[in-house]
């Protein structure tokens, strides 16, 4: 029926990318929302649902895709812990690769768009503002898992879409999840320092931007790779002090180290910075710079608190 609000999965609810989107399409009324998960409880309210099990059970997956039949599915949901996953491969695999290439059966099984939420991470940071057409080249585990699964979306889902998100930048809007920002806010208003790797360039995005451009992507026709990135270049240690300086600390509360010279860590990319021209084309959701990314996320936490 024209007008009739569309069915919108999202995994990994109780996550920090799951949680902005989540936020932001209850602001609208275009969805009926099914928020998969596995830290929150169960919760039903009119257009949101909340249904805690394990996606690793495929029998419960398989119910619940049957029950819901979804318009689209964005899947934030994975282990995204870079050292956890070259130590626990198996893991890491059943997760991050058998429960997207479930999910993509299903969908393409029922016609279901399926926006894999995947990461700059598989490329290998030899080059740097890596564009959709560039072939991916992962230098470890948690990067190899995103490729396999990119791999089981274009395989298994006509339509489907693989949003390579770049550093997320933000503050958890719903849920928890894993903010650097967050951690670094505390920690300057505490007077610690903070040690951000300076040998890793990318281009950070805002959680608030993320989160428009997904519900766009799923409301829209587009299909195939976008790279869901910043307007701003810059490595890590660069992005921290500039951020410290906008919090109205000095920069020299940030320390500079190399991620790749610490003992018992996974390699990491040096250069995974991605071209976002295409983003910037295509959707209405403009792609922010880092201080524009910065200011967006301190103004809807204002919101947020006031609105409390």
């Amino acid at each position: 029926m024209k007008g009739a609000r569309q069915r919108l999965i999202i995994s990994g609810y109780g996550g920090f990318v799951a949680g902005s989107i989540v936020w932001q399409a209850l602001r609208s009324d275009q969805w009926d929302l099914y928020a998969l998960t596995l830290t929150a409880p169960a919760e039903e309210q009119e257009r949101f649902h909340v249904l805690p099990f394990d996606l690793c059970d495929v029998n419960r997956t398989r119910q619940v895709i049957a029950d819901i039949r979804p318009d689209a599915v964005i899947h934030t949901a994975a282990l995204a812990d870079i050292d956890y996953c070259q130590t626990h491969q198996e893991e890491a695999e059943r997760v991050n690769v058998g429960v997207t290439r479930e999910l993509a059966q299903l969908c393409g099984d029922i016609g279901a768009k399926l926006i894999l939420c995947s990461t700059d991470s598989v490329f290998d940071g030899v080059q740097g503002l890596y564009t959709e057409v560039d072939a991916p080249h992962p230098v470890n585990f948690y990067a190899e898992t995103k490729v396999r699964a990119e791999e089981a979306v274009r395989e298994h889902v006509e339509g489907g879409v693989i949003a390579r998100l770049s550093l997320v930048m933000g503050l958890p809007v719903l849920g928890a999840g894993n903010s650097f920002l967050a951690k670094m806010i505390a920690s300057l208003a505490q007077g610690e320092q903070v040690k951000f790797p300076a040998n890793e360039i990318r281009t950070p995005v805002d959680v608030i931007t993320v989160g428009r451009a997904l519900l766009e992507i799923a409301a829209g026709p587009f299909a195939g790779i976008l790279h869901l990135a910043g307007s701003t270049r810059l490595d890590r240690y660069e992005m921290a002090c500039q951020i410290a300086e906008r919090l109205g600390h000095s920069r020299d509360r940030v320390l500079a180290t190399d991620s790749n010279a610490m003992a018992g860590r996974a390699p990491r990319p040096n250069d995974a910075s991605l071209d976002n021209a295409k983003a910037r084309r295509i959707l209405r959701t403009p792609m922010r710079t880092l201080m524009d990314g910065f200011d967006l996320v301190m103004q809807t936490k204002e919101e947020q608190e006031r609105a409390a």
